[in-house]
């Protein structure tokens, strides 16, 4: 019996709207686990596609305790040093984020913290956890700085009026005292990337912040991920169509654990940028979320797929 045509693109996990075979991805090998913290955040930005602020708190704070048990599971399966990458909200507002980094980093793994490098990570405490771990662990850790453009202007128009400053001091003081940084720009403006890359490259200069902003590992320029977009769906085709590998796509290493409010337990997901999704739930435990994923969302073709990105370093 011929499978029945889906009525809207992105609504069946199987097929297109087209009648087209979906594609998937098979996992591969695990390069990265993402723990999201929580989705509150010191600040709301306009191109949220997490939607986070400072009333959302639709995850919740993950705790050391729950962050240990998967990483017992890495142990356990063999799985690792792996990279550990914490995302948010804003992550140092969690308040075991330093310690859940520490063990991470105390396994053997190496530990990515995406962060806005405001107030919530200026707080003496923080900073002092910072300052141990950076001595103890040196480039081991990386902490990922969301800069949305090296103009102010721009900068503030996503993220709140001031923030760009806010921002460059607390990247400043990462800076000034040895920590590894990278940062994470975004296809927001009508620019070349040459230029936007180009313009970073004079900010970094000004204020002795080492990142190559021509390396796309160190400064990563992520493409927009539109909720009510029309991007194609990704068949089954594409792959010979683009001359695109399946491995390439992030679900094929990296799965996310997320804790949703009310939840008694985290979940984990094939991919960080659709947290509230429940189709892109694959388990509670790591190894039973290691299966094929199917490409039925937007993002998956306009950051993934077409967009060519990755969270991951």
């Amino acid at each position: 019996m011929n499978h029945p045509l889906p009525i809207a693109p992105f609504s069946d996990p199987d097929v297109t709207a087209k009648g087209e075979a979906r594609a998937s991805v098979a996992f591969d090998t695990l390069q990265t686990l993402w723990f999201n913290t929580g989705t509150l955040c010191n600040i709301e930005c306009a191109h949220c596609y997490i939607e986070s602020s400072p009333t959302n708190d639709r995850l919740s704070y993950l705790s050391a305790r729950e962050v240990a048990a998967y990483l017992d599971e890495i142990d356990v399966m063999g799985l690792g040093p792996v990279e550990i990458g914490f995302t948010g909200g804003e992550p140092f507002m969690n308040p075991d984020m330093a310690a859940m980094a520490e063990d991470a980093l105390e396994r053997g793994h190496e530990v990515l913290i995406l962060t806005n490098a405001m107030k919530p990570m200026m707080r003496p405490r923080v900073q002092d956890a910072l300052l141990r771990l950076n001595e103890r662990f040196g480039s081991r850790l990386t902490l990922r700085i969301s800069l949305d453009h090296f103009e102010p202007a721009n900068h503030d128009a996503e993220r709140g009026a001031g923030t760009f400053e806010v921002t460059l001091e607390g990247m400043t003081w990462l800076a000034c005292n040895g920590f590894t940084l990278s940062a994470a720009g975004r296809r927001l403006f009508d620019e070349d990337e040459a230029v936007t890359r180009a313009g970073f490259k004079v900010l970094f200069a000004e204020h002795a912040i080492a990142i190559d902003a021509h390396d796309p590992a160190a400064l990563v320029i992520f493409p927009e991920m539109d909720p009510s977009g029309h991007p194609p769906e990704i068949t089954t085709a594409c792959w010979d169509i683009l001359g695109k590998s399946p491995r390439e796509v992030m679900c094929a290493s990296s799965r996310m654990v997320v804790k949703r409010k009310g939840d008694n337990a985290p979940m984990v997901l094939a991919c960080t940028l659709i947290p509230y999704d429940e189709a892109f739930e694959t388990g509670r435990s790591l190894a039973a979320s290691l299966k094929p994923v199917k490409l039925n969302h937007r993002f998956c073709a306009q950051f993934c797929v077409l967009g060519g990105a990755s969270c991951s370093a």
